[in-house]
């Protein structure tokens, strides 16, 4: 515990140099205890997610037995094992999601600042965790987080489900999702994409992603990005991705369900075809400074593209990947025609020889 302090407290040093204000909100996420058994770090083999206890993002390395050591960071939000890096904690814990109905709000991250929720449950295994959360103000309005591996390897899924059980209806209900993007071996110096508008739920966004994830709080921008806009390689800078969905009313009883991704490919068409994979409708890119580290290409997304991503909020699906062609099985007929083939071939070598 006090290894996983002295690291903290560095980071957040570091981070006061990048933006001051976000001081009182590290020290108090440096000293922040969860419950025991209320954080993981889950893995698909080649990226790890660290979850806690309400659904945010970033956890001490070494939650659950788990040691990364990723080399930028003392804790693991987004991991990559190819890089043996991490995306979002170095500097600040800025991850964190936000949710409201009648003009209330809850929200967690870890360093912006967490109010609002009251935890239900947290349960894990090496590869899931699902935490559930409700709004204090509002009994019955909870939001479950179900995160596991998705159809793509690159791609951790988060299941998202607002939940009204009680027997009146809501009005104004809305999700928000904040990070602030670190992306290695540049850590604090990348280019952001964002990419989405114009979706049906999409209210917000912006590339700030030092701002609390209250959702009824509008998107700003930070260094290069674009308010409620689409925008590509905007940077380099220090920043992230926010984005605020609006789902309208919710009927007593009702529950509204959307995917969010995370992630990390080896390229930017990679990335590309892992939100189609998965029928992404908005997402942001985040990629390292280019020119600064060999191998730093922000055009191509090498050496690594971290992935945000969203399905469900009323955009367009990114398209599917065409099947590489080594996933093609042959069928019944092509392999009677190969093998009959590779038995001529015998024959011809056996009269060969013979004569």
């Amino acid at each position: 515990m006090a290894n996983a302090l002295v690291r903290c407290g560095y980071f957040a040093l570091a981070a006061t140099a990048r933006r001051s204000v976000l001081l009182l909100g590290l020290l108090v996420a440096c000293s922040y205890a969860a419950p025991a058994g209320a954080q993981a770090i889950i893995s698909n083999g080649g990226i790890a997610l660290g979850v806690d206890s309400l659904g945010q993002l970033n956890v001490p390395d070494g939650t659950g037995g788990v040691f990364l050591t990723p080399t930028n960071s003392g804790s693991v939000g987004l991991y990559s094992f190819a890089l043996d890096a991490d995306a979002t904690s170095p500097g600040c814990l800025c991850e964190g999601f936000g949710i409201s109905a009648n003009g209330v709000s809850g929200f967690a991250d870890n360093a912006a600042g967490t109010a609002g929720l009251t935890s239900v449950s947290f349960g894990s295994t090496a590869s899931t965790a699902t935490a559930v959360a409700e709004l204090s103000s509002l009994t019955g309005f909870t939001v479950t987080q179900f995160y596991h591996p998705s159809a793509s390897p690159d791609l951790f899924i988060d299941e998202v489900t607002l939940t009204y059980g009680t027997g009146s209806a809501v009005s104004d209900l809305r999700y928000n999702r904040t990070m602030d993007w670190d992306i290695p071996p540049t850590t604090f110096d990348e280019f952001v994409t964002l990419q989405g508008w114009p979706a049906t739920a999409l209210l917000n966004s912006g590339d700030d992603g030092f701002q609390s994830p209250d959702p009824l709080v509008a998107s700003d921008i930070f260094c290069g990005g674009v308010a409620n806009a689409n925008f590509t390689d905007a940077g380099p800078c220090d920043h992230g991705a926010r984005f605020t969905f609006g789902f309208g009313g919710l009927a007593a009883g009702g529950t509204k369900s959307f995917s969010i991704f995370y992630g990390a490919s080896l390229s930017e068409a990679a990335a590309l075809t892992a939100l189609g994979t998965v029928g992404a409708e908005v997402y942001s890119l985040g990629q390292c400074h280019t020119g600064v580290v060999i191998g730093c290409d922000a055009t191509v997304g090498t050496p690594s593209t971290f992935i945000f991503g969203f399905a469900g909020v009323g955009g367009t699906a990114l398209p599917p990947p065409d099947p590489p062609v080594s996933s093609a099985v042959p069928e019944p007929s092509s392999l009677i025609l190969m093998g009959s083939g590779l038995l001529a071939a015998v024959r011809y070598r056996r009269r060969q020889s013979s004569k």
